[in-house]
């Protein structure tokens, strides 16, 4: 016999204003416990130091939630020069001390020219990406360093917001898979006094911004009941906004929810692209062109194929 799976079946997605100090997967729990949630995921993590936008989803929002792991993202980062850490951040160990020479904006923007467009950056030991399955933040606390591999990543921009005698302000867009951290340690590099960030904030990914209304845990916690928190949600079919959209009619949303190819006006789309579909205006998953106007079952909502 099935398990029971323990929650409400809530379907969505939360843009959360992620408190400093906490990990993404705990303020995911927290948020999850909140809205009594079955099913939760985030769509990539932030550093516990940083805050910020976190979109995190619900039900049959995780189904989707890896279109956003390729999304450019924008921060807001304060640097501080003359103190090089082994996390690349503040909560590190100062593993250097370095005189910082006198610096004015002028001098910061000609470096950071050298950092926008593509660029290589080594991932930092203090990372979640992993070696041999283990995590490479869990060897760095065991005192072990291992090589790593030089990854090409974009900085669409770089944009100095305020410049002090030994720290600046920076607000970047970058590709993803950029660390912020490896950027402000390369810049210090360059500078020749060392550096790491002492702040992060996260402003964008994709297509969701900070203005957009972002929550933080508290906010969704004071909202007086179960309907109100879960109306605070996205519908899931936002992280999907940038594709192409079909409408089926009910006879061919019977087949796709079946399992089976569908004919369908596919609007002049090519062999192979995704597209979301529609039934009366309900969004039921994606769906894959095969062939002019035919189209076949990718990813569906566990509701659309229930019905």
């Amino acid at each position: 016999m099935a398990r029971r799976r323990r929650g409400l079946p809530v379907n969505g997605v939360l843009l959360l204003d992620k408190p400093s100090g906490v990990s993404s997967n705990h303020a995911l729990q927290r948020a999850r416990r909140l809205l009594q949630a079955q099913k939760a995921g985030h769509t990539g993590t932030l550093d516990p130091m940083a805050t910020g936008l976190l979109p995190l989803c619900f039900g049959e929002a995780t189904k989707f939630a890896a279109h956003l792991l390729e999304a450019d993202k924008v921060y807001r980062t304060r640097v501080e020069l003359g103190r090089v850490t082994d996390t690349g951040d503040a909560e590190g160990e100062v593993v250097a001390r370095r005189e910082v020479p006198p610096l004015n904006a002028t001098d910061i923007e000609g470096v950071l020219a050298r950092f926008r467009g593509e660029i290589e950056q080594v991932p930092p030991m203090h990372s979640a990406l992993k070696h041999q399955g283990r995590k490479l933040y869990e060897l760095a606390r065991e005192g072990k360093t291992i090589a790593r591999a030089a990854r090409r990543v974009r900085v669409y921009d770089a944009r100095l917001l305020a410049c002090e005698s030994e720290a600046f302000e920076l607000e970047v867009r970058v590709s993803k898979g950029t660390y912020i951290r490896t950027l402000a340690e390369d810049i210090g590099q360059v500078l020749g006094c060392g550096a790491h960030i002492s702040a992060l904030r996260r402003l964008a990914t994709g297509p969701f911004a900070a203005a957009d209304g972002m929550l933080s845990l508290e906010a969704l916690e004071a909202l007086p009941d179960q309907v109100a928190r879960e109306a605070a949600l996205l519908p899931a079919d936002v992280l999907v906004a940038h594709l192409p959209r079909l409408d089926a009619e009910a006879s061919a949303a019977q087949r796709l929810t079946h399992g089976q190819p569908a004919r369908l006006a596919t609007a002049g789309l090519a062999s192979g692209e995704t597209a979301r579909l529609y039934r009366d205006g309900t969004f039921l998953g994606l769906v894959t062109v095969t062939a002019p106007q035919e189209v076949a079952p990718k990813r569906l909502c566990s509701t659309a194929v229930a019905q």
